[in-house]
């Protein structure tokens, strides 16, 4: 792989100055997924929510030239504060740990052209897509760090 398609899988994992989708998550109470901290904008379902469709979204834009993004603003954040359901945290954390694999192996291959406009785009590029998409990873995985402080359930080493 040549040197900036490992760069950008790098980025997109998260890491080095920025914490990953797993640090972040990893061992979160899920009972206390719609709680929002006195001056908090948003409960961790929520930011977990936003990360995950805004991820979905920029990944099928990428790849499907089928794909119809949601509504902006609304379609990008969840209706509820709180998880419907139990398992609703879950499957969103699965979800986002797939899309992210499959963007990384989007920009990972070597038959796709990372200057190339995207076809069905109005002039945006993979490269443009997956720096888009490690900004946006990164700015909300510290926002829920900074939550998780505030609740006072992030464990740091």
């Amino acid at each position: 792989m040549d040197a900036l398609r490992k760069q950008l899988v790098e980025a997109l994992k998260g890491g080095d100055a920025h914490t990953d989708f797993d640090s972040a998550v990893a061992g979160f109470p899920v009972q206390r997924a719609g709680e929002k901290p006195a001056g908090a904008p948003h409960t961790a379902w929520q930011l977990l929510e936003h990360m995950r469709i805004t991820q979905w979204d920029i990944l099928e834009f990428s790849r499907n030239p089928k794909h119809v993004s949601p509504d902006w603003p609304e379609g990008y954040w969840p209706p509820t504060e709180s998880p419907p359901e139990k398992v609703s945290w879950g499957k969103s954390v699965r979800a986002f740990r797939a899309d992210l694999k499959a963007m990384q192996k989007l920009v990972a291959d070597p038959a796709r052209d990372l200057f190339a406009p995207i076809p069905h785009g109005e002039g945006q590029t993979l490269l443009r897509e997956a720096l888009l998409l490690a900004d946006h990873n990164s700015y909300h995985l510290g926002q829920l760090v900074m939550l998780r402080r505030l609740l006072g359930v992030w464990h740091s080493a």
